[in-house]
């Protein structure tokens, strides 16, 4: 049974690596996002809030560890861990500033795009929450059914059974 679970390491590799790279970019763009005009309110560099540790930092942090699950595991109940909590914090960026209503006495968290212009509006909530999301989503949900889908790597108990060669006679009964 442990064998059926094993899988070669380079398996989530790539994967891993964007979803270690979106994660940091998911938690530290707001801290560092406003030194480029590319900011929610607030647009001061390097300001915590209680919004951007519940919408960004922590499904980041979880991003990121998925991310480092699915690079260093030969074990699919690992790696798919790893893949599904990558998932689970893409689906919160996607979703966090919609459901955070319900928590927070009906006043959505994560501020508002900070830019005058609409495109740079909507660069910024693509950016931040709703595209990173997205991908991070899709990148979690192909490394998954990868790990799941691919045929489980046994090692052989023995030598392969050999067909015997045309050379050699069998006895014919007749």
């Amino acid at each position: 049974m442990a064998g059926m679970l094993r899988m070669r390491r380079s398996r989530g590799v790539a994967s891993g690596i964007l979803l270690v790279l979106l994660g940091l970019w998911g938690a530290l763009i707001a801290f560092i996002g406003p030194s480029f005009h590319y900011a929610y309110t607030p647009d001061t560099a390097w300001t915590y809030t209680t919004a951007r540790l519940w919408l960004e930092i922590l499904p980041g942090a979880a991003t990121f560890l998925g991310g480092i699950l699915l690079i260093g595991s030969n074990g699919r109940h690992i790696a798919g861990f790893g893949a599904l909590l990558a998932a689970a914090s893409g689906a919160w960026f996607t979703l966090g500033t919609v459901l955070s209503p319900l928590w927070n006495h009906n006043v959505p968290l994560g501020g508002s795009p900070a830019s005058a212009t609409v495109v740079m509006r909507i660069a910024e909530q693509l950016g931040f929450f709703t595209g990173l999301g997205v991908v991070i989503v899709c990148i979690a949900s192909f490394a998954f059914g990868r790990i799941v889908s691919l045929a489980p790597e046994v090692d052989e108990i023995g030598p392969p059974l050999l067909a015997p060669s045309s050379d050699e006679t069998m006895p014919i009964e007749r």
